[in-house]
């Protein structure tokens, strides 16, 4: 199997298999990536999700991106994100008839109710995970308690927030 057929294969059984968006996958792409293949060390997968949050579009659809061209090049950024959108694609749309026709059933309420609570435990590891590897010392601490309390008391815009964020980063490191 050539390392490009791998990581689309790699990156289609991601997308297949995650339910919840980009952050519910989040961990799974770092077995994968991080501890399976070792395509990319944790400072480089944390480093690659950092900047799938500041591109626009979907997390899921940028860290695979990043990840297949940081690896493979163009090549690789094209089959990493074809493999993690592939089944996405094709379930919505040809379940999307099916769901939308049975969607006040029983079994399908059930399903999404199972399924819900899933992906929050999802972002929650992904979150576990990003935080172990993120905070390295009292002065990242610093930042990530700053932007929680900014972030959950205000409204101010994300992209305001990142600025912020690399502002503190020059301020507290550089000194």
């Amino acid at each position: 199997m050539t390392e490009l057929f791998k990581l689309f294969i790699t990156f289609l059984k991601i997308g297949s298999f995650s339910f919840g968006g980009g952050y519910a996958m989040l961990p799974l792409i770092e077995e994968e990536i991080v501890y399976i293949n070792q395509w990319l060390t944790q400072s480089e997968f944390i480093d690659i999700i950092a900047i799938s949050q500041m591109s626009p579009g979907p997390i899921a659809i940028n860290s695979a991106t990043f990840v297949g061209f940081k690896y493979l090049g163009v090549g690789g950024a094209i089959a990493a994100t074809v493999g993690v959108c592939f089944t996405s694609f094709f379930l919505v749309t040809g379940l999307a008839r099916v769901i939308i026709k049975y969607y006040d059933s029983l079994i399908v309420k059930g399903i999404f109710s199972g399924i819900r609570p899933g992906v929050i435990g999802l972002i929650g590891a992904a979150c576990v995970s990003l935080f172990k590897a993120s905070i390295v010392d009292i002065k990242s601490l610093i930042i990530g308690l700053t932007v929680l309390v900014i972030l959950s008391k205000t409204k101010i815009h994300p992209i305001a927030v990142i600025l912020s964020s690399g502002v503190m980063g020059i301020l507290l490191y550089s000194i």
